[in-house]
């Protein structure tokens, strides 16, 4: 996602997960998830990535099978991935938005600046592309294919021209960076 006169994430640039692919993906696939999205955005945007691993909750402000989904998925990331800068659970806003993130998780080493954001279903982060896409005339590429041994992307029928070039740019970086 490349978002138009934002200050948040990495200058306006996200990369959303899981978008297009998994309905309803358990803890451990969330965590999957998270670590392939964090390598996508570092190796299209050439920054560190900050995950936030986002629910409806903010550290606990809810309970729910869903939010605890995003807790354990969180405990699962930080074993598999330490040197990952991740958090969860967090609410969008306190995940992009430095002043939110100062008193809902203020001690969050994310919070504020995130700038790859793993939705906890396809209902939730469907929508929450398209509202970004359509609303703040977003770019929205993809969605990419992760995990797969070769570059593999996909594109919505409702794309554009713009889109599918920008989508074959994505997927020649991605083809490179496997030699």
């Amino acid at each position: 996602m490349v978002v138009p006169n934002c200050n948040y994430g990495e200058e306006g640039v996200f990369v959303f997960g899981d978008c297009g692919l998994v309905e309803n993906p358990t803890a451990e696939e969330l965590s999957e998830i998270a670590i392939s999205s964090s390598k996508s955005f570092e190796q299209l945007v050439g920054k560190k990535s900050e995950v936030a691993m986002l629910s409806y909750s903010t550290y606990g402000s809810a309970n729910s099978e869903l939010t605890n989904k995003v807790v354990e998925a969180t405990k699962l990331l930080k074993q598999k991935a330490p040197n990952l800068s991740c958090d969860g659970e967090l609410q969008l806003d306190a995940a992009i938005i430095p002043e939110v993130a100062s008193y809902k998780a203020p001690n969050s080493q994310v919070a504020g600046k995130a700038n790859t954001l793993i939705f906890p279903d396809l209902n939730a982060g469907n929508i929450g592309y398209k509202l970004v896409q359509r609303l703040a005339k977003a770019e929205a590429y993809g969605p990419l294919c992760q995990g797969i041994s070769k570059p593999v992307n996909d594109l919505s029928r409702g794309c554009k021209v713009d889109d599918i070039v920008g989508v074959v740019a994505i997927t020649c970086v991605q083809a490179q960076s496997m030699k």
